[in-house]
C-alpha cells in the first residue's frame, strides 16, 4: 500500500477500510510493535549502523510513546495505518535525523510480519493453555467413572456396553492431537521474518539472528523471500483450530443427546440451564447450546483464514492483512472463551450412572461376547456363531423377549431350528456372556474398555498432560527471558558509556 497521494484517502475506502484496520492494529500491534522497534533499535546499534545517541534518542521517544498507549496514536486521514502513526510520533520525539533512521534496512513488510507473528504467538498459548486446562478436568471427570456402564454407540444405535472413563479416554486422545497441532502452529509461526525487508533482504550489515533472539523467535526464516510471502503459519493454525471444532462439535453433539429427557443420562448443573419463559418445566441446556454455536463461530473463523490465504500470490500477503484480522485473532480468542465454558461445565456435570447402567445391555448390546463365546466353548467357526446369535435376536424381538428373558436353552432351540445346529452351552457361560459388566472386563487389552485398560491409558494421558504443560512452561520462559534480554540490552544502551 504506497503512502497518501493527492486524493487518497477516498471517504468511503477510509471509512470502510483504514479505520477498521487502524484501530483493530491499535489493539493487537501496538505492544508488538514497540518490542519489534526496540530490537530494531538496539540490532542497529550493536551492528554499528546507528550511533549510541541516535539510538538512545529513539528509545526514549519510544518509552514516550509507550506511555500515551495505543489510543494516543490516534487514526487520522492521509496516515494510513499505525505504523505510519507510530513513526510519525517517534520523528517529533526524537527529531527528523534520529526518528527517520529506525526504518533503515526494515519494510513495513517484514516488520508487518514479524507483528503478526509476535501476536499470533501470545493467543496460541492462551488457546494451549485452555486446551490444557479441558483435557484436565475431562481426565478428572473420566477418572470418576471407570465402572460407570453405558452403551457405545456406532451408526446411532447402541452397540456394545462400554464404560463412560472409555469414552471419556477416546475424546482425551483426539485433544492431545489436537494440542500436538497448535503446538506445530506455534513452532511454525515462532520464526523471525525480520532483516528481510521488502522482499531482497538488505545491503546493511544488519545481524538477523540477534533481532530474532531478542523478540524470542527460535530461529530466523531462512529464504527472504519466504519471510514476506509465507502464510502457513496462519494456515497451521486454520489447520489445527478447524481440528478442534470437529472434535468437540461431535462430542457436544453426544452431550445434548446424553442432556435430553429420553437419555437421562446427565444432569447439566442448573447455573447452565435456563427455564423457559411460557413452560415451567423445562430445563434447557444453554450452555451447551452455546458451545455447539461457540464452535461453529470458530470453526467458520478458522476456515475463513484458509479461504483469505488461498488465493493470494505468493510474495507480499500484506494485502490481506487487514481482511484477516478478525478471522486470524479472533478465531483463537473464540477458542479461549468456548475451552474456559466446556471446562467449567464438565467440572460441575453429573451423571445418572444407575440409568445408564441398565441401559448398558439394553437392546441386546452384549451378543457380541455370545458369538465370542461360542466359537471359544463350542468351537465354532465365527460366522457361523455370528448366525446363530443373530437369529437368536430375531427370535427374541419376534417375541417380544428382552436380554434378562434369553436362557441357554433358548439358544439350542434356535440354532437347531433355524440353522439345523446342535450346540451345547452351559447355562452359568451363556449368562455370563450376556453380563454387561463382564463384557466390558473381558476387554483388557491396552485401550480396551475394561476399568484397568482405561485406568492404564488415563494415566499415560495424565503423563501426556503433564508433558504438554512443561512444553508450555518452557516457551512462556524462553519468551519471558528474551523480554528480560531486550531490557538488559535498552538499560546498556541508555547508560552513558
Amino acid at each position: 500500500m504506497a503512502r497518501a497521494e493527492a486524493g487518497f484517502p477516498h471517504p468511503l475506502y477510509d471509512k470502510v477500510v483504514l479505520q477498521p484496520f487502524f484501530a483493530d492494529a491499535a489493539v493487537y500491534y501496538f505492544a508488538p510493535m514497540l518490542a519489534a522497534n526496540r530490537a530494531h533499535v538496539v540490532m542497529l546499534f550493536k551492528c554499528g549502523i546507528i550511533t549510541r545517541e541516535n539510538a538512545a534518542a529513539l528509545l526514549r521517544a519510544l518509552a514516550q510513546v509507550e506511555a500515551l498507549g495505543a489510543d494516543g496514536l490516534s487514526y487520522r486521514a492521509g496516515v494510513e495505518d499505525l505504523f505510519f502513526a507510530m513513526e510519525n510520533e517517534l520523528i517529533s520525539l526524537a527529531g527528523a535525523a534520529h526518528g527517520g533512521n529506525l526504518q533503515l534496512a526494515r519494510s513495513r513488510n517484514d516488520l508487518g510480519y514479524a507483528l503478526t507473528r509476535l501476536a499470533l504467538r501470545e493467543l496460541l498459548l492462551g488457546a494451549l493453555e485452555d486446551l490444557l486446562a479441558l483435557r484436565e478436568s475431562l481426565r478428572q471427570f473420566a477418572s470418576q467413572h471407570l465402572r460407570t456402564l453405558m452403551p457405545g454407540y456406532t451408526h446411532t444405535q447402541p452397540a456394545q456396553p462400554t464404560t463412560l472413563a472409555h469414552y471419556m479416554a477416546g475424546v482425551l486422545a483426539g485433544l492431545a492431537r489436537d494440542t500436538a497441532r497448535l503446538q506445530f502452529a506455534w513452532a511454525t509461526n515462532n520464526q523471525s521474518p525480520l532483516g528481510a525487508a521488502a522482499l531482497t533482504g538488505t545491503a546493511f550489515p544488519i545481524d538477523r539472528a540477534l533481532s530474532a533472539r531478542l523478540l524470542g523467535f527460535n530461529n530466523v526464516m531462512h529464504s527472504t523471500y519466504d519471510s514476506i510471502g509465507a502464510s502457513d503459519n496462519l494456515t497451521d493454525v486454520s489447520g489445527a483450530l478447524s481440528s478442534l471444532a470437529v472434535n468437540l462439535s461431535r462430542f457436544t453433539q453426544d452431550m445434548l443427546f446424553w442432556a435430553t429427557q429420553e437419555s437421562g443420562a446427565i444432569h447439566i448443573h442448573s447455573s447452565f440451564l435456563q427455564i423457559s419463559s411460557i413452560m415451567p418445566q423445562k430445563r434447557n441446556p444453554v450452555a451447551l447450546e452455546h458451545l455447539r454455536a461457540r464452535i461453529s463461530r470458530m470453526l467458520a473463523q478458522a476456515q475463513g483464514i484458509a479461504l483469505q490465504c488461498h488465493n493470494i500470490p505468493f510474495g507480499d500477503t500484506q494485502d490481506i492483512e487487514d481482511e484477516i484480522f478478525t478471522l486470524l485473532f479472533g478465531s483463537l480468542e473464540t477458542a479461549q472463551a468456548m475451552l474456559q465454558l466446556y471446562a467449567a461445565v464438565m467440572d460441575t456435570l453429573e451423571v445418572n450412572t444407575q440409568h445408564l447402567r441398565a441401559r448398558a445391555a439394553a437392546g441386546f448390546t452384549t451378543v457380541t461376547e455370545l458369538a465370542d463365546t461360542l466359537v471359544r466353548e463350542c468351537e465354532l467357526p465365527f460366522r457361523q456363531a455370528h448366525s446363530i446369535v443373530s437369529a437368536l435376536v430375531a427370535h427374541a424381538q419376534a417375541e417380544g423377549l428382552s436380554p434378562g428373558d434369553l436362557t441357554a436353552e433358548i439358544l439350542r432351540q434356535v440354532a437347531q431350528k433355524r440353522l439345523g445346529l446342535e450346540i451345547s452351552l452351559g447355562e452359568p457361560a451363556f449368562q455370563r456372556a450376556l453380563d454387561a459388566q463382564a463384557f466390558v472386563d473381558a476387554r483388557s487389552l491396552y485401550g480396551g474398555a475394561a476399568p484397568s485398560a482405561t485406568a492404564e491409558v488415563l494415566a499415560a494421558q495424565r503423563r501426556q498432560i503433564q508433558a504438554d504443560r512443561q512444553w508450555l512452561t518452557d516457551r512462556q520462559d524462553a519468551l519471558a527471558a528474551a523480554g528480560q534480554l531486550l531490557q538488559s540490552e535498552i538499560a546498556a544502551l541508555l547508560t552513558p558509556a
